[in-house]
Formats: structure tokens, sequence, C-alpha cells
């Protein structure tokens, strides 16, 4: 079903302030980040189109908050019932919004509605991935209810199948898809101990294919994001515990190829474009929130925004010269915060 909608402009000046960067000896300094206060108490996602930046609020919001890329507040996508994960497309001209019973998509120019989805029995769709012509969701509002779904928009109509998965989750699955190959798809199991990864394949059908699973126990427990490299031979896990972000092959996802420390409770992990940068995030309080990562290990930067991040809140401008991570007051004040981290160059 196609529906338009209109945008209400929220213009407001940028709040600019020093964070503190923790940056350790070995690793660069980076410019001063900034911080901008958001008309949201609550977050659900971050993407980074280049110009523009777009914070969702969860499903206790309204609002799609748009920002420029050094985030100031230019925009608000409104009337929208729970937003909560937010995907752009290849060409970074739409953006795809999950919402309780549909996804919506957006012109990121105009910010005008292009097309609204219904998922059907796919109820609860909040998370979203991207393979060529095939927008894949995970669902799920209760126990043992999550699964995967398809939009096929490749055809007109789009065409929705739901339980494409061979497997049923304990709630909606997190997905997420390789920029650079369309062939592979990785859904993480939220909220169980120990946490666990599932390795599709993509047929010519868009037929989904078990590849594998984790080795028991390997990823640690209450997964909390995931991520997987361009080309898709990589992927990435943030969980409670370890107190790190973890790299695995694709191909077998037994042993960490690569660690990276965050102190307690990760809960947030996100790969640059280009594959060169990796972002890991905690929500351990008074210490360092945002790490950046060269892909062997090397720390780059560090930064603590003062509140706790959002879960899964981090995003990569397109040529990775900033990192988004949306935080929220833990104290009681209701306020959400979005820091644009200036990153060194590796």
């Amino acid at each position: 079903m196609q529906i338009r909608r209109g945008f209400t402009l929220a213009f407001a000046a940028l709040t600019a302030g020093l964070l503190v960067g923790a940056v350790p000896g070995h690793a660069q300094a980076a410019a001063a980040p900034t911080v901008t206060p958001l008309p949201m108490k609550t977050v659900g996602d971050v993407v980074s189109a280049g110009d523009r930046v777009f914070v969702s609020g969860g499903r206790s919001s309204t609002d799609v908050v748009v920002t420029s890329a050094t985030g100031a507040v230019v925009g608000t996508l409104s009337g929208l019932p729970g937003p909560t994960d937010l995907l752009l497309s290849a060409d970074r001209r739409t953006l795809y919004v999950a919402l309780p019973n549909a996804i919506a998509a957006f012109d990121t120019g105009s910010l005008i509605e292009s097309a609204r989805y219904d998922t059907g029995a796919g109820e609860c769709p909040s998370s979203l991935a991207l393979t060529g012509r095939y927008l894949w969701f995970g669902y799920g509002c209760d126990q043992w209810g999550g699964n995967i779904g398809q939009i096929d928009l490749g055809r007109q109509p789009a065409r929705l199948t739901t339980h494409v998965a061979e497997q049923d989750f304990h709630d909606f699955p997190l997905l997420t898809a390789a920029g650079q190959n369309r062939s592979v798809l990785l859904a993480g199991q939220p909220g169980l101990s120990p946490a666990s990864v599932y390795a599709y394949s993509i047929g010519t059908a868009g037929t989904l294919t078990t590849l594998r699973t984790n080795a028991w126990s390997a990823l640690g427990s209450n997964l909390r994001d995931i991520a997987l490299d361009p080309t898709g031979t990589t992927l990435y896990t943030a969980a409670g515990a370890p107190y790190e972000v973890q790299a695995f092959p694709f191909a077998d996802i037994s042993t960490p190829s690569a660690t990276y420390p965050t102190g307690a409770y990760p809960n947030a992990v996100e790969v640059s474009r280009d594959g060169t940068r990796i972002a890991g995030g905690a929500d351990a309080s008074y210490d360092p929130d945002v790490f950046v990562f060269t892909p062997d290990g090397t720390e780059l930067a560090r930064f603590e925004l003062g509140d706790e991040l959002s879960p899964g809140a981090l995003a990569w401008s397109p040529n990775s010269a900033r990192l988004y991570a949306v935080a929220y007051d833990w104290t009681g004040v209701n306020q959400a915060t979005l820091h644009v981290l200036p990153v060194p160059a590796a």
C-alpha cells in the first residue's frame, strides 16, 4: 500500500559541547566531539546518509528526528506509531523505518514518505536489512514468536513473505547484511544466554538456507548487537559478556579471530562502509562508552559520552570521518542526545 506523508520542520540551533575524550597514549587524539540534545526522551536507532542523520525515538515515540551532518536538528518525521530500527538504501536516497505493523519508506532528500509496506503476520518488525531487491525484517512481539520476513521490492506491487527462516526466535531476531555481498544474511538471537547467531545464504529466488550457527557459548551471553563487514566474510558481536566486541569468520563461528575491549556490558557494534574501522560501545557508567578500532585490533580513539549509550545506537558517516552515537540520561532527566565523534585517520 502506497502512502505519502508530509514532514514537519523543527529548526533548532546546534548545541555544541566538548566531551571528555579518554584517549590512551597509543591512540591518536581526536578532534573535539559535539553533543546535541534531541527533542525525544527515548532512542530506537541512528543512521547517517551523509548530509543528514536520522534518529528514531523507539516504541513509545512518534518521531524520527533529522539532523545535519554536524548534529544540528533540521526536521522531524512526525506522526509515526513507534519507529524503531532504521535502514538506508545502498544509494542513501531511501530511509526505511520499522513500525509496529509496517515498514515506511522516506525520500532522504525531500523527507516525504514514498511507500508503506504492511507486514501482515510479521507483527512488531524491529530489525531491518537489505540485500539488493529484498528488504528483510526481524519480527516478533512475544516469546518464541519471532522469525524473519521478506519484502520483494523488485515486484510491483511488492510481495510480502513471513516466516522465511527455519528457526523461530525467542524475540525478534537482530538482522544485518553485507554492503558488497547480496548472498548472505546474519541473524542474532537477543535476550538469551548463551547467545547465538545464524548465518544464511540467500538463493536466487530470495530463499533463505541456514549455513551454520555458532559454537556453544562462543558468543557469550545476552547479545545486544551484530554487524558484518562489507564483504560478508567477518561477523562482529556485542554481548553483555564477555566485555569486548568479538570478530568471527562467517565461515566458522567457533573461535574469535579478533577481540576489541570495550569494558563492561558491550551493547553496540558498527563497521564503517569501507570495512577499515570497527566501532564498539558499552553502557557501563563512569567509563568510556565508545571505542574505535582497526580490524587488527589497534585502538584509534575512545570517547566518554557522559550518559549511557543506547543499545545499537552507533552509525558511521559514509566517508568514515564521523561516528554518531546516541545516548540517554539514566538519572531520570529523560533526555536523548546525539554525539558527533570526529575520528582520526588510521
